[in-house]
């Protein structure tokens, strides 16, 4: 028999049990502060109509989108239409014959198609979030991979500044009680849109947000040199190089961006920026107009946060889209939403070993097995710690002492009750401390009470 290669696709991975439960720790975080602000649970299918999502994130995020193969292209009569099918694919083109439907890239874009269709049962406001995995055909590096989830939290049908300043507030108290610091840098785009009118109209925007917004990968100079390449005039360059290089604090920045780019636009941008620091105070919120986020259907106010003290992207973003479901012909519906990347937070969180160490522990207690009737014993009192919350494993067969502690030093339990004849017919049993081999007898009626302090 030929020898099977095992292996995970590109930019997959498992997740062992400490894994699981360091992650669970940020999911669940993060949906209480959710619920603690009103937001109701929302969950979509895994896979999109492939026309639901194409167009909406760009031109360089629609080549990232996972495309799902038709069923049936086995058939032979198909062969020769799908070649042809497979040629438009190639080509950069969308081929029905072929692929009709495809991975979510991301939860933005369902939940405006979700909005769309059910507006009419919706109470308006309505504010969701939604815990569920995404896909992208990215290149895969740290921090970056092909199957990752994404936590969001949305508000449509409020054009409220209260919305941007509860999202913030969101996202603020989230990284404390992660006690992960950040930096929540806050752009505008309508400043954006004020720069491309500036540089040459408006129908530039995408192609200077889409270069700015990888400045942090490139830098300053490549990113000049690709609208060179795209068709902006040198003087123009400048003028984005300019806007590009303002520091300051906030109020110093918004100063000097106004004045660079003096435009009615630019002012709306700025006010709703001003207006976002004064409501919340957050001493993490930085102006930052490096910041473009390139996806199309953002509007208004933007997000995103970066971890101090560690090299990584984004570990979340966001902003206002007030025609989102618009492109679903579902117009006169205002959205502002915001995403936190979990993997991503995961993997600083690790780097910086921000994790309770609690959260590795499983069981708390292994019962030896030592007897049939010993066992039973022992069944009845696992049951008995399980009812009370504590848990708790029996080892599966009756076996050398030596070989049962083994068992409970590699799965990291840190007691072990031992209960042999004496103990069944004296109604007692023995507790080992693995990590210090202190040993006591107690009585089977104290067990739970003794657990709890141990867990305590």
């Amino acid at each position: 028999m030929a020898k099977v290669s095992v292996s995970l696709p590109q930019g997959t991975r498992d997740f062992n049990a400490q894994v699981i439960r360091k992650r669970n720790f940020i999911f669940q975080t993060i949906r209480k502060v959710f619920e603690s602000y009103g937001f109701e649970p929302l969950e979509t299918p895994a896979m999109e109509q492939l026309e639901t999502l194409m167009g909406k994130y760009g031109e360089e995020g629609d080549k990232l989108i996972f495309r799902i193969l038709n069923n049936g292209l086995e058939r032979p009569e198909k062969h020769e239409k799908a070649k042809a099918d497979f040629e438009n694919i190639l080509n950069g083109h969308s081929s029905a014959g072929i692929t009709e439907r495809a991975l979510r890239y991301d939860l933005t874009i369902p939940f405006a198609r979700y909005v769309a269709m059910n507006h009419a049962q919706l109470t308006m406001p309505y504010r969701r979030y939604q815990i569920q995995p995404v896909w992208r055909a990215d290149r895969p590096q740290k921090g970056r991979y092909r199957e990752f989830y994404q936590c969001d939290a949305d508000i449509v049908g409020s054009n409220s500044p209260l919305n941007e300043a509860e999202l913030a507030s969101i996202y603020a108290d989230v990284f404390q009680q992660l006690q992960l610091p950040v930096s929540i840098k806050i752009n505008n785009r309508k400043i954006l849109s004020a720069l491309a009118s500036l540089c040459g109209g408006e129908h530039l925007l995408t192609i200077i947000t889409t270069a700015i917004d990888k400045i942090d990968k490139i830098g300053k100079e490549k990113v000049e040199e690709e609208l060179l390449q795209k068709g902006l005039g040198k003087d123009h360059v400048e003028i984005i190089g300019d806007f590009l290089a303002i520091t300051g604090n906030n109020v110093e920045k918004l100063q000097q961006v106004s004045s660079l780019l003096n435009n009615h636009n630019a002012e709306e941008g700025i006010s709703e920026i001003k207006s976002l620091l004064s409501l919340t105070g957050i001493a993490e919120l930085e102006v930052d107009f490096s910041l473009a986020r390139g996806l199309n259907y953002y509007t208004g106010v933007i997000f995103e946060v970066k971890a101090k003290g560690v090299q990584m992207g984004s570990i979340g973003g966001g902003g206002r889209y007030d025609d989102l479901t618009g492109l679903f012909g579902v117009k006169g519906i205002p959205g502002v939403g915001i995403s936190f990347g979990v993997d991503r937070i995961y993997d600083v969180m690790d780097e910086l070993q921000l994790f309770p160490a609690q959260l590795t522990d499983g069981c708390l207690v292994l019962f030896f097995n030592l007897g049939v009737d010993e066992c039973k014993v022992s069944f009845q009192l696992a049951q008995t710690l399980r009812k009370a919350g504590i848990a708790c494993e029996i080892f599966h067969e009756q076996s050398k002492l030596d070989k049962q502690f083994k068992y409970a030093q590699k799965k990291g339990i840190p007691y072990v009750v031992i209960i042999g004849k004496d103990e069944v017919e004296q109604q007692t049993c023995k507790i080992k401390h693995l990590d210090t081999s202190k040993e006591e007898t107690i009585t089977q009626i104290s067990l739970i009470e003794y657990c709890v302090k141990l867990k305590s």
